[in-house]
Parts: C-alpha cells; structure tokens; sequence
C-alpha cells in the first residue's frame, strides 16, 4: 500500500500546558481504515485536527502524499471531516446538503445531480433526496454528512467519534455501514474512537493512545492478542494482569505457580507482567486446578456468566458459560496459549485486579476506613 500521511514528531501543546501530543510518529496508508483510541484527554481528537489543518503542530512535520502541509489551510488539503455533531444545514433538504459543497465549486448541474443520487445510493438513502434533514433519524443524519463529506472524493476522510450520539443497535448498523463505504470507496478513513469494540471491529489498523503518546500501533488482532504493556492490555477489553517472574524461555511463575507459555526471549528471572483474557480461563474442579480460589460474584451476562474469583487475595475475573455459585470454590487451569507475556512498564500494578472495576471505587474505600479509624 502507498503511503498517504506520514507524522513525523508531532508535538501540541495549549496555553503552554503539558503536551497534548509528545513527539508522534505515524504512518497512514491508502485505502486504510485506521482508528485513533484511547480515553478521553489521550490527544486522539487535537490529532485528527492537526490532520484535518484545524490545528498546527508546535513541532514536527506532516507528510501529505510527500509533501509539507503544516501551513495549508483545511479547505486547500484533500481531507474532508464528519463531526459527531453532523453539522448540517437544517435550512436545506437532504438533496442541497449533499450538493452543498459541489454548488461552492461551482459544478455543473447536471453533474451535481448525477454525484448527489450517486452519493445517497451508496449511504443507502435513495428516495430521501426532498426530505428535511429535521425528519431524520440520528442514523440517517449521520448518512447525510458523510455523503456530503465524500460527494468531493477526497483522498482522506476524518471521522471525529461520528457514532457517539447514537443507540447501541443503530451505532451497530452504522459501524458496518461505515465499514462498508470505506471498501467501495477505496478512501482512507481516519476515524476516532474511545469504544474499544467499535474499533476492532470495523479498523484495519489500530493506533493506542494515552496521555499524548502512541502506545501500540496494529491489527485489532495483534492488539488484543499481543498487548505491549498492562495499560493496552486492560484497556482493550478485560485482563486478569499478574505479577511473575520468567524463569526461562516458555516458562514462567505467578500466583505462586509455574505454567508453560508460548513467550521466550526474556531474560532469566526477568520479572514481568502476566496477561490472562478472562474467556481463556478453564474452570476445572478444585483437585484438577493449577490455582484455586473462591468466588465471590457472579453477574449474568446473556450469553455468559462473569464470575470474579478471590485466589490468594487477588480478584479473577472469569467468563464462563458454566455456572456456579457465590462462595463456591474452584480450580483454575490455564493452556499455554492462554498466557502473554509483557515486559514491566510504567503501568504495571496499576491494572488487572477486579476487586473493583474503577480505581474510584478503590479511592471512596479507603476514605471509608480512615472515617473508620478515625
């Protein structure tokens, strides 16, 4: 693939604040669907500004198709953008809102018409053409906007959380939808998030942010699979994440155990991070259990139980087809392949106990026993 947008130490900063952006490097392709996520404040969305020429960059360079484009203006850059707010005209119908920004180049009719009904075929709102945008569902409003930002053909699209205003089942739709026009068009969409679903399910390439920083760059695969450090690994989806030791190539010890692994390459003894994805956790009874433990919630989930388990202090979370009850205790098995890895970093002890789900929760505990003790 050809290389569309390259990011060459990208840094951003407000009001002489901290960086919002540290010292970026990314390289976007063509015909690539690539999705910024990251929690709120991790720099995704001044990112996409930058791309989109809203903003410009303290420092560094940004590539467009070899060139510097740092200065150019957002209308002189091939680069169009749908807001989460939509931002259409209530004033026109559907039909002028999309042939808005032909009418502003001053297209031929003729030729308007023709790109207009072409554009409504492909978001699939053919026969909506005379219809107020008003009268419109969130879903096709959002259809209208990205019509609009497309009837142009630019090479890139910006997509700044265009799904957030929208119910769970109509976002669902629109991921596909969007998935979808992303093939037929052949435009590269840059698109940013904070659902971690959202992205793995519609990206080619996902890009993790935090605090300003680039922290794995991959396939939604490799990032849920191969998570670099406890802060990918707990923020895409759920992670039980251990302190262990590596003690040689495919072997390590936590939770008081040693299990084979599939990692090597480490040194000897090298402490590390253990990852272990809640749905690769064996429940087996206690005899058979390479750990045991208690549990200590069980919450139904539809299609599976989430159960957290206490092992010698320690809050598992499992998520099992199979049923049990508060207090029980189980065994624990583990494959090789259901054990990653990491290197220590600075986010290690920071994840992966489910005592709670939120350090909030932690924080109000704490406060509760000092009143306690006091």
């Amino acid at each position: 693939m050809k290389k569309i947008i390259e990011l060459k130490n990208i840094t951003k900063s407000f009001d002489g604040e901290q960086p919002v952006l540290d010292n970026i490097d990314l390289d976007i392709y063509s015909n690539e669907f690539l999705t910024l996520l990251g929690p709120s404040g991790c720099g995704k969305t001044p990112l996409l500004r930058l791309i989109g020429g809203f903003e410009t960059p303290d420092s560094g360079d940004i590539i467009f198709l070899g060139d510097r484009i740092n200065d150019v203006p957002p209308y002189k850059r091939n680069i169009n953008t749908v807001f989460q707010k939509y931002a259409l005209f209530p004033h026109l119908n559907v039909f002028d809102n999309v042939a808005f920004p032909l009418r502003e180049k001053k297209v031929p009719k003729e030729e308007i018409e023709e790109k207009v009904h072409e554009m409504l075929a492909l978001v699939a709102l053919k026969g909506f053409e005379k219809r107020s945008v008003t009268r419109l569902s969130g879903g096709q409003q959002q259809r209208v906007a990205i019509a609009r930002a497309l009837i142009s053909h630019p090479q890139v699209l910006l997509l700044d959380e265009p799904l957030g205003a929208l119910d769970l089942k109509l976002r669902k739709d629109m991921q596909v939808e969007l998935k979808k026009i992303q093939k037929q068009t052949g435009i590269t969409f840059i698109f940013v998030t904070h659902d971690q679903e959202e992205a793995l399910s519609m990206s080619d390439t996902v890009v993790v942010m935090s605090e300003g920083k680039i922290h794995q760059i991959g396939t939604p695969v490799d990032i849920y699979n191969e998570p670099e450090n406890a802060f990918v690994a707990d923020f895409i989806g759920e992670s039980n994440i251990l302190d262990g030791v590596m003690l040689e190539d495919y072997k390590v010890r936590f939770s008081g155990q040693t299990f084979q692994c599939l990692d090597k390459e480490f040194m000897k003894n090298e402490p590390v991070d253990v990852v272990v994805r809640p749905e690769d956790v064996d429940i087996v009874p206690v005899e058979k259990g390479q750990l045991t433990g208690v549990v200590t919630s069980v919450t139904f989930m539809g299609v599976h139980y989430e159960i957290i388990v206490d092992v010698n202090g320690f809050k598992w979370m499992i998520q099992t087809t199979d049923f049990v009850d508060v207090d029980e205790r189980i065994g624990i098995e583990l494959e090789p392949d259901a054990i990653h890895i990491m290197k220590k970093s600075e986010y290690s002890n920071l994840y992966g106990d489910y005592s709670s789900f939120s350090n909030e929760l932690d924080e109000l505990s704490e406060l509760e026993e000092e009143d306690e003790d006091e």
